[in-house]
């Protein structure tokens, strides 16, 4: 299958690393891997400001870039509600509208591309380590992707799962919510560090490279030793 790489502005400029994983394990399972380098944001800090025409701008061109993408990958619950849910409601009543339903039906969020469109759970990666999660809100409570990192992770040999309270409670980062009220992101991104803490969890994984960027600058400045990691960084590190 051939399989195109939307990569999010957090992950191009922060962390490459997810997307270099995100290659590997696709590649790891046989896959042809796309990456449209035209691609840029996909207009969501324009779209959550309220900025609609401007979004309208940034999106027709990540709508005309992936226009011939058979399916394009996304590992983030943030920009992939944006292209799968949000587009759609950007473009009501605009000429573009088709197309992005379109885009919207051949987007998958990574976790839940390997598990409900790959029907893969076992991708042969090694993680000694215990670990809880961390549910993004726009992966749990736009595209309802919640089971799915957890079966990935179930099968990664030599990591323990250890739940938190509040697993799917905002971190408070929330894209342009931290810099509007940032003494309120802070605040969410500490008692969701603290439920982290409670675990003795070695590490936090979640979806988002956003939200992992908010909580690992919160434990840094804590002197914690635990570390973020996005759930693609887990899964490529290959047992074998």
């Amino acid at each position: 299958m051939k399989i195109s790489l939307f990569i999010p502005c957090f992950i191009d400029q922060c962390h490459p690393r997810v997307g270099i994983s995100v290659v590997q394990i696709l590649r790891r399972l046989g896959h042809v891997v796309d990456y449209p380098v035209a691609q840029t944001c996909c207009g969501q800090p324009a779209f959550n400001s309220g900025a609609w025409e401007q979004a309208r701008e940034v999106a027709r061109h990540t709508l005309e870039v992936f226009r011939d993408a058979e399916i394009v990958c996304i590992p983030s619950g943030s920009c992939g509600a944006m292209l799968k849910v949000f587009y759609r409601e950007l473009f009501k009543d605009e000429p573009e509208y088709e197309e992005a339903c379109a885009l919207g039906e051949k987007t998958w969020e990574f976790a839940s591309l390997l598990v409900n469109k790959l029907g893969v759970t076992d991708v042969g990666a090694e993680l000694n380590a215990a670990a809880t999660f961390h549910d993004g809100c726009h992966g749990l409570r736009e595209l309802g992707v919640r089971s799915e990192p957890r079966a990935l992770l179930a099968k990664v040999r030599g990591l323990r799962l250890v739940e938190m309270a509040s697993a799917e409670t905002c971190c408070g980062f929330g894209g342009t919510f931290a810099v509007k009220f940032p003494m309120i992101s802070t605040a969410m991104g500490e008692a969701k560090c603290a439920a982290a803490a409670e675990t003795g969890a070695d590490c936090v994984i979640s979806l988002d490279s956003s939200c992992l960027m908010h909580l690992q600058g919160l434990l840094d400045r804590q002197g914690s030793r635990m570390r973020c990691l996005h759930l693609a960084e887990v899964l490529a590190n290959n047992a074998a």
